[in-house]
């Protein structure tokens, strides 16, 4: 299945969309991955999980992302998670794989073992670490997308990769027919703009406290961290934009406001979002793997400060919100290292 996409012209843009509307949907979740205090994926728990945020209004998931600890998954992991979450999804949402790597040819190895587990579109991020220029950028994505069938989404995210997808690369990656969407972590809503006026790219929103403002210029949906712990939330401000309700829309999204600040300012979202579904018991253990360690007392203190300032909030009550921080405590060496190179 090729997902062919025709030379850029404004009068085109709005047919594209239409066409590509319905392909992931629009609340995405960039879930973490469970695990036991020792460090192993709790595999019942996964499932829980996925079910606990479809059921409650994510159109799909991604899996393998930053998120869900990629760097530190072995690729064996990787593919059950998609296994897993087509299981448990059972048609009722998407299943993207995320992460990848930073080496060309590994990363195509993936996608194509995740194709085949069923895998039902791929997100490419940016190469880290190499640093490369925008034209080793561009091919890593072309090679990439050359080597599976499945859609992919583009994801810009220069914190972390050490390098921005410039607008030109963009454009220039946006016509290969398989690339039909955009994950922005950027925050740069100008070029925002000008990539979907110019791509008719599908845009995600991949900052959680830029949701609304993305949506309000237009973009698809989002692939969101909070969204792990209040996935009704989301789907509220998505439904509330989807029929012009703006002032709703705010009103989540003010409500969202401190628990958006509470999982993302003090410690990776990882870490801070296993440590509130944990204390909400929707998982079992807050265990992050190395180098990722639970937060500090005064991180907790942070964490905890602006959950108490989260009120009514779509689908979720902290009123028996239970943190505990002894068991988030360090962080695993799992039995078998990561392949992520």
């Amino acid at each position: 299945m090729r997902h062919g996409k025709p030379a850029v012209q404004t009068a085109n843009l709005d047919v594209m969309s239409s066409q590509n509307k319905d392909l992931f949907g629009q609340v995405l979740v960039a879930l973490v991955t469970p695990m036991n205090s020792e460090g192993e994926v709790d595999w019942p728990a996964t499932e829980a999980l996925m079910d606990y945020v479809i059921s409650n209004g994510a159109d799909g998931i991604v899996v393998t992302g930053t998120t869900g600890e990629t760097s530190t998954l072995t690729d064996a992991e990787k593919i059950k998670l998609v296994e897993v979450g087509k299981s448990v999804a059972a048609g009722r949402a998407k299943i993207i794989t995320g992460g990848g790597s930073n080496e060309t040819a590994h990363a195509m190895q993936l996608y194509k073992a995740s194709e085949k587990a069923g895998a039902d579109g791929v997100m490419i991020v940016t190469p880290y670490y190499n640093k490369p220029t925008q034209s080793g950028v561009l091919t890593h994505f072309r090679l990439i997308a050359d080597s599976t069938d499945l859609p992919v989404i583009l994801y810009d995210i220069p914190g972390r990769a050490g390098i921005p997808i410039q607008y030109e690369t963009i454009l220039r990656a946006a016509k290969h027919p398989n690339v039909i969407a955009l994950k922005d972590a950027k925050g740069d809503l100008a070029q925002a703009s000008r990539v979907m006026n110019e791509t008719g790219l599908l845009y995600f929103s991949g900052d959680d406290s830029n949701v609304l403002p993305h949506l309000a210029i237009g973009a698809t949906g989002l692939i969101g961290v909070t969204a792990n712990v209040a996935p009704a939330a989301y789907r509220d401000l998505v439904d509330a934009t989807n029929r012009n309700d703006f002032q709703h829309a705010l009103k989540v999204h003010n409500s969202l406001e401190p628990l958006v600040r509470a999982m993302m300012n003090h410690v990776p979202g990882t870490v801070a979002t296993k440590y509130a579904l944990h204390g909400l018991g929707v998982i079992n253990s807050p265990r992050v793997r190395l180098p990722l360690v639970g937060p500090e007392d005064d991180e907790a203190i942070r964490i905890e400060a602006d959950i108490d300032k989260v009120g009514a909030i779509t689908g979720l009550s902290f009123e028996n919100f239970r943190p505990d921080r002894n068991a988030a405590a360090g962080g695993a060496l799992p039995k078998v290292a990561g392949t992520t190179r």
